[in-house]
């Protein structure tokens, strides 16, 4: 289903034990965004030939110069850091934990939102897509899985794939596991996280993951009018059959690390009968 990915650039570079310039992560991020020379280099207000230099290091880029070129390439915050150092400029951005007391209000309104949805579960993630915070129903549910997939860390892909985790219980396997395998490879695509890399990797090494990846695909010739508008999540649970649908939020003009690799995941039910089963087990688990 995912194919091996090719080396980059900046890998290349740092197979011949030279640490990567700002040139070659530049480069990288351009190929990885599927951007020209001189598709980018208009974006920005340069010469191509100017762009060209600064990639093969004949010249020197000035912080603002990679700030806008990172813009431009949607890097995210952690990696522009990255350039910055390998460009020989000092980091700009921070990365404060969400306890930290400059991020009160911001933990503070991610507790609201978590609380005010209910009975629905919600998350909110980082970067790999572990799991930072979880309200009363998404811990009702996260309640079924084995102690092994809950430490050190809750990981939503692990938990969701793992053919002891909630893929044991999840009725439509094969639509559900395609879109998350598709998030994830998304994911390692335009992230450059050597983490969410290694997670593929094990996810795709599960028998059931396998499994599937083998597997002929469906008939494409399904009427669209029959298919359903989103694809569910579907969990057979003691207390019934549970169809859920979800979306994914992120912050807007974020200038911290955290905040700019968090995502907040809000889960709703997907028809009438889920929607009273989800408000049966938060009023039983208030009892």
């Amino acid at each position: 289903m995912i194919g091996r990915m090719h080396d980059s650039p900046a890998s290349a570079s740092a197979s011949t034990n030279r640490p990567p310039g700002v040139g070659d992560l530049l480069r990288d991020w351009r190929s990885r965004r599927r951007r020209s020379q001189m598709d980018l280099a208009l974006d920005v207000g340069v010469s191509t030939r100017h762009l060209s230099c600064i990639e093969t290091g004949r010249a020197r880029a000035s912080p603002a110069m990679v700030e806008a070129l990172a813009g431009a390439l949607d890097v995210p915050l952690r990696e522009r850091n990255r350039l910055l150092l390998a460009a020989g400029y000092a980091p700009r951005y921070a990365a404060r934990s969400l306890d930290d007391a400059g991020m009160h209000q911001v933990r503070s309104a991610l507790d609201r939102l978590l609380r005010a949805h209910a009975p629905n579960p919600g998350l909110v993630l980082d970067r790999q897509w572990n799991v930072v915070l979880a309200n009363r129903p998404a811990q009702a549910l996260t309640a079924l899985l084995p102690p092994e997939l809950t430490q050190p860390v809750l990981n939503v892909f692990r938990a969701s794939l793992h053919p002891q985790g909630l893929a044991a219980l999840t009725g439509n396997f094969g639509d559900w596991a395609s879109y998350l395998l598709a998030t994830l490879q998304r994911a390692v695509a335009t992230s450059a996280d050597p983490g969410l890399a290694a997670l593929q990797q094990e996810v795709l090494a599960y028998p059931n993951v396998a499994a599937l990846a083998a597997a002929s695909p469906a008939d494409a010739s399904v009427n669209a009018a029959d298919a359903p508008l989103l694809v569910p999540c579907v969990l057979n649970l003691p207390q019934g059959q549970l169809a859920m649908f979800t979306t994914l939020t992120t912050f807007g003009t974020p200038r911290d690390i955290t905040l700019d690799e968090l995502s907040i995941e809000l889960f709703y039910p997907a028809d009438e009968g889920s929607e009273a089963l989800l408000r049966g087990m938060l009023d039983a688990g208030a009892g």
